[in-house]
């Protein structure tokens, strides 16, 4: 009974938010025109803090005008695209606001692409102009002249001023003197069917891969968000670390905040041991993360700061169980809105009745449908139809295309059609293909509304002994023991054998050493023997990405290879329950196919 009263207590609140409906694409609305509106609401209030400064919402308004008249002046027009690479700062959200209010879209590029992967997203969206913050400069100097622009066409912006404006590009911030501090009148005609952004997403495979964010899409990020997941108010602020070339920081995190009035307490980049500090001088009450940015967190040890912090509410994804719980407990986070969703795809969940452990519900059209994790397809009928899984088993997610949840796509034509499944219920429908595996879960009294738990991304799952493992849920169960700080778990080939064998690159806790007898009996209590991993292997720290993915690709070329790793391998043997050593003998036997797997 009390969670029904909770429940319903919770979600009457919401209950307009929930019922949002996307601006229709003739609408003019955008990202540029919310903001100058939120912008002269709260004038005098603060907008922004970072490293020092702070700006209220009027003069960050003005700021970005004056980029945006610049940029005019400079010839960028309505439908152009403008690629940007900064780091996150106030001139880079100023230069996003920017961008989007002349009409023109922002190619948000990663701040560590150097290359050919930087001359694609450059290239890639036809950009006219190049955005450079000074603390990247290095990476464009490097490829400059394989981007098509001209000296012109380089902006520059001033960082710390540690290096001076090269004589080939505009210094945008000593341009910008004079520039008129209005709106600019083109503003309020932008409709919410035009392009605002480009986010690349890396993929499984190949070059980055630019998907289009119209105005709408972020509109339909900002305002849910705000209203249903983070709750915002004027009076609150948010604390964002991640990385704003990604859309979770950007479209939930900075979105909610341009939408809500609420401010923003912006960081460069994510620091575990400042974060609670900061938290409490800078009195943040929201946060947007990422999962393992939030293991990070309930990796260290227990500081004063974390103690009767302001934090209420943080919404972001990829939280695992097992750190649920230290937010909940020990950091007293009362309320986490879960969320799932990506760049391109046309539907997100939220947890948005703060139940314990879920991605929480969805108002699109899903589908959960059978996987065959050895074939790496989809299980069709002797009709060719696909067949739907039962609820509590993990599936293929499926989202339907409709005129509410439309799918943009990427500005690759073949790779947008690569990401739709067609006649899948009946004839004329079309899905989004979201690459992950789901399942729906029980979460007690939810109003009717289903709940989902992610499991994997398709790729992450492997098969063994005849039975589907699940990275992602083994990697769980071994961060729970008292040995263990990080695992990554993946599966690799043993020659002759069908399947793939769990493997494991291991970080361990601060000032411990591996004892195998202790970790062997902690698996053997906690996982089925066939989710056992094979192999084991002792790294002295992860490897991730910017926003705290674990990076498998390297380690499952590497395998077991003790010939070209440094790295401790420990190996759990056919019929043994203890690990040891992998010795060159036994790895020999492994190559030879007679290990005995």
């Amino acid at each position: 009974m009390n969670e029904f009263i909770r429940v319903v207590k919770d979600f009457l609140p919401i209950l307009p938010a929930v019922l949002f409906q996307p601006p229709k694409d003739a609408d003019k609305k955008s990202l540029g025109r919310m903001f100058q509106e939120t912008a002269a609401r709260y004038d005098k209030r603060t907008a922004i803090i970072f490293e020092g400064r702070e700006l209220s919402w009027g003069q960050f308004n003005e700021l970005a005008n004056q980029y945006a008249h610049l940029l005019k002046k400079q010839g960028v027009k309505r439908g152009d695209s403008i690629a940007l690479m900064m780091e996150n700062r106030i001139e880079m959200l100023a230069c996003i606001v920017a961008v989007a209010k002349v009409g023109a879209a922002c190619g948000l590029i990663n701040t560590s692409l150097t290359g050919r992967p930087l001359v694609h997203c450059v290239t890639t969206t036809e950009s006219k102009k190049c955005i450079i913050g000074e603390e990247l400069i290095d990476s464009i100097v490097d490829v400059k002249s394989e981007l098509g622009l001209a000296d012109k066409d380089f902006l520059w912006v001033k960082d710390h001023g540690k290096k001076p404006c090269p004589e080939w590009a505009c210094d945008l911030a000593a341009e910008i003197d004079g520039m008129p501090i209005s709106n600019p009148p083109e503003t309020v005609e932008i409709t919410a069917g035009e392009k605002a952004l480009y986010v690349f997403t890396s993929g499984t495979t190949g070059l980055p891969k630019a998907a289009v964010i119209l105005h709408r899409r972020f509109l339909s990020a900002a305002e849910p968000y705000a209203r249903v997941g983070f709750r915002a108010k004027a009076e609150d602020r948010l604390y964002i670390c991640l990385p704003l070339y990604h859309f979770t920081g950007l479209g939930p995190g900075v979105g909610a905040c341009f939408y809500s009035g609420a401010s923003i307490f912006l960081r460069r980049k994510f620091s575990a041991s400042k974060f609670w500090p900061e938290v409490q001088e800078y009195k943040t009450n929201l946060f947007v993360y990422v999962g393992e940015l939030c293991r990070y967190l309930a990796a260290q040890p227990v500081c004063e700061a974390e103690k009767n912090n302001p934090l209420e509410t943080m919404v972001g994804n990829g939280l695992r169980p097992d750190v649920w719980g230290a937010f909940r407990d020990r950091f007293k986070v009362g309320r986490i809105s879960e969320m799932y969703g990506s760049s391109e795809g046309n539907a997100v969940f939220i947890n948005l009745l703060n139940k314990d452990r879920t991605i929480g519900t969805t108002s699109a059209k899903v589908m959960l449908v059978k996987y065959d994790i050895d074939a790496d397809e989809m299980v069709r009928s002797p009709k060719g139809k696909l067949i739907a899984v039962k609820k509590g088993e993990a599936g293929l997610l499926l989202t339907k295309i409709d005129n509410k949840y439309k799918f943009d796509g990427y500005k690759d034509k073949s790779a947008t059609a690569s990401k739709v499944l067609c006649d899948v219920v009946k004839r004329g429908d079309s899905w989004f293909n979201t690459g992950d595996l789901v399942r729906q879960i029980d979460v007690g009294f939810a109003l009717g509304l289903g709940h989902y738990q992610f499991v994997d991304r398709v790729g992450d799952t492997f098969r063994w002994r005849s039975e589907n493992v699940s990275t992602n849920e083994v990697g769980e169960i071994l961060n729970g023991s008292d040995q263990v700080d990080m695992a990554n778990v993946y599966g690799v080939e043993i020659p002759g054998i069908e399947g793939k064998a769990g493997m494991a690159a291991m970080t361990l806790n601060e000032g411990v050493s591996f004892d195998p007898a202790t970790f062997s009996a902690y698996v053997c209590s906690q996982l089925a023997a066939f989710a056992r991993p094979v192999f084991v292997r002792i790294q002295g720290q992860a490897e991730t990405t910017v926003t705290f993915k674990l990076f498998k690709g390297n380690l499952r070329k590497e395998a077991y290879d003790i010939s070209q790793i440094e790295d401790a391998i420990y190996i759990l043997k056919p019929g043994s329950s203890v690990y040891e050593l992998l010795c060159g003998e036994f790895h020999q036997k492994i190559i030879d196919g007679k290990s005995g797997y």
